[in-house]
């Protein structure tokens, strides 16, 4: 009995030890299959990165560089601003399609694809202040006719309001409105819609090899799978995610920038989608929907106000992405204000 005894109490502090064995191979194994896919997609980025040379050149924008593309020739020059989380690729042959009548010049902010990342904050003043710069030192001088989607549309309106005396036309294409931050954010509260995904954890997904991986489960219905391969291998970096997470902090301070706007008989034209968002996809009520759409709505409707020389056009077939439902659209309307139509 005293053995039975003495083995059973020799045997707890085995048992423990083997349990911490079994535990520390468990994290070690972890570690290493977590390591592999940090290091596999270092080896994937740089491998494929060299797949995707950049189209334009690197221009100085007041401490740091813009990624600038210039096709076509002529005045005026067009200047394509894209949306929220959208780079001067997201235009697609839009660009080819308008330089076959004026200059057309595409670009990406900081920390957006080629560009690199800048110092300053990510404010509307900043953005349009330091793309101003870029262009002269790339000797793009005015007149400019300035494009603008969704948030690109707010840039648009205050580099028009900026430089009044380079802008010699305005078109925005289902672009944010200048109270929609006011107006949708009770709602939005109400709804306890969940924010987008940080840009930390978004920087972690990327550098763990996650986003590579997973990439149709995780970018389905956010990034149009042809667009996949520049995203993935250009685009998301820890430096454009939190460039864009710091462009919606701050654009309601935009909003407030341009405000009750009048650019006299400056001609614009306002895009603006046909198709309402799905909202239940993002987690909102049927009846907060059709509240945010309509505000979204009206907010179109009241950039008429921007000029005395505005019109509205309607993409009937198209949601908020009338850059891709109706790119034929897009192309006739600019061409329009350049043929002073």
């Amino acid at each position: 009995m005293k053995n039975s005894s003495s083995n059973r109490a020799s045997a707890g502090p085995k048992l423990r030890s083997r349990l911490l064995k079994l535990l520390l191979v468990l994290v070690t194994l972890a570690g290493l299959i977590a390591g592999s896919g940090f290091l596999y997609e270092a080896i994937a980025s740089t491998s494929a990165a060299k797949d995707y040379p950049a189209p334009g050149k690197l221009v100085d924008a007041g401490g740091y560089k813009l990624h600038i593309r210039q096709q076509g020739a002529g005045a005026p020059t067009i200047i394509m601003e894209a949306g929220s989380g959208e780079t001067s690729l997201s235009w697609r042959d839009i660009p080819e399609q308008l330089a076959e009548a004026a200059t057309v010049v595409t670009y990406d902010r900081a920390g957006y694809a080629w560009s690199e990342q800048a110092d300053t904050e990510r404010s509307g003043a900043h953005i349009v202040r330091e793309l101003h710069t870029a262009l002269k030192n790339a000797d793009l001088p005015g007149p400019y006719l300035l494009v603008g989607h969704s948030l690109g549309g707010m840039y648009a309106r205050l580099f028009t309001q900026t430089y009044p005396e380079e802008v010699t036309g305005l078109v925005l294409i289902d672009a944010r409105p200048e109270n929609d931050d006011r107006e949708t954010k009770p709602i939005l509260e109400a709804e306890k819609v969940a924010g987008n995904p940080s840009a930390s954890l978004l920087s972690l997904l990327k550098r763990s090899g996650a986003l590579r991986l997973f990439q149709d489960q995780l970018l389905k219905g956010l990034v149009a799978e042809q667009d996949r391969g520049a995203f993935i291998n250009v685009i998301s970096t820890p430096e454009y995610f939190a460039a864009k997470e710091q462009e919606a902090v701050l654009a309601g301070s935009t909003e407030d920038a341009i405000r009750g706007q009048n650019f006299g008989a400056l001609p614009v034209k306002v895009i603006a989608r046909g198709l309402p968002q799905d909202y239940a996809s993002f987690g909102v009520s049927e009846e907060a929907g059709r509240q945010l759409e309509a505000i979204w709505q009206e907010g179109q409707r009241n950039m008429l106000n921007l000029s005395s020389n505005s019109q509205l056009i309607v993409a009937e077939r198209s949601g908020h992405m009338i850059i891709h439902d109706q790119p034929e659209l897009v192309v006739q309307t600019i061409r329009s204000v350049l043929e002073g139509k």
